[in-house]
């Protein structure tokens, strides 16, 4: 069972080394990286690659750990007594499944995503520490111990936006997604866009790249940002002329919005492009 990327990601061989061994030593797989770097979507191509079923599981800032195992609908109950149903006397009917327990009994092995994990609370690895390296845990409610019937391919991401415990990093395989570089990026283009003109594709990539390196930028444009820009570029037809002039007293790009995503950053451009111009008047 090994990743080799797909026609659709572009996996580095770094990449596709960091998913085989994660997969070979049964560890969850951590990938951090920049957003927009394709973290998600590797997990879904990993899942394609190797013909498994995936179960995504995206946090949230109020996410708890015992959400992804179970919840138990007290409210349901209560109402239930009330109504005078036969089903409450059961406790097991007010048990609901969450991603992890629906991982740990699916019938065959699966893709577990964990996605975003540090926009939970710092508690919230912790808490998942013992279910993911037992790949078990217990229900007090109804006295049950769920152990998975296969364990699980965990792919957890991390925008890197806050530190995870010592304790969680651990118990995972790390790898991070380093920003493509101009080549990667091309081909990258190419999975997305097979018949764009690669004259186009080398003028857009000039502003990317310059744009990415601008001092100061509070946001740096992303993978997917460039994709949506280039989608942009060949709907409106833009001419090659327009993204080969590279006056910089004209600093914002042509249908900049796909790009920049601020108005900081906007401002930024239009004072670099500001200060251009009275420098070459002078």
């Amino acid at each position: 069972m090994n990743f080799e990327g797909t026609q659709s990601y572009v996996a580095t061989k770094d990449l596709q080394m960091a998913v085989n061994a994660a997969i070979r030593l049964q560890r969850p797989l951590l990938i951090k990286g920049e957003p927009g770097t394709g973290k998600t979507m590797l997990a879904e191509e990993v899942a394609e690659a190797l013909k498994l079923p995936i179960i995504k599981w995206h946090i949230k800032s109020t996410t708890k750990a015992q959400q992804g195992l179970y919840e138990y609908d007290a409210v349901s109950r209560l109402r239930d007594s009330q109504l005078g149903e036969a089903r409450v006397h059961d406790i097991s009917n007010y048990i609901v499944k969450g991603k992890l327990w629906e991982a740990f009994d699916a019938d065959q092995q699966v893709v577990l995503l964990i996605d975003e994990i540090d926009k939970a609370d710092i508690e919230f690895p912790n808490d998942l520490l013992l279910e993911l390296d037992r790949m078990e845990f217990y229900v007090y409610e109804t006295q049950q111990r769920v152990v998975a019937r296969r364990r699980p391919i965990v792919i957890i991401t991390s925008n890197n936006e806050k530190e995870l415990p010592d304790a969680f990093l651990r118990r995972c395989f790390f790898h991070y997604i380093s920003f493509p570089d101009r080549e990667t990026m091309i081909q990258i283009v190419k999975v997305h866009y097979p018949e764009i003109k690669q004259e186009l594709v080398k003028e857009a990539l000039e502003i990317f790249f310059d744009v990415r390196t601008v001092p100061g930028l509070k946001k740096k444009p992303s993978t997917s940002e460039l994709i949506d820009w280039l989608k942009l570029l060949m709907a409106d037809d833009m001419p090659e002329e327009v993204l080969k002039n590279k006056d910089a007293a004209k600093a914002i790009p042509p249908l900049y919005g796909a790009l920049v995503k601020n108005e900081q950053d906007v401002h930024l451009l239009e004072r670099l492009a500001f200060m251009h111009r009275r420098q070459s008047r002078g």
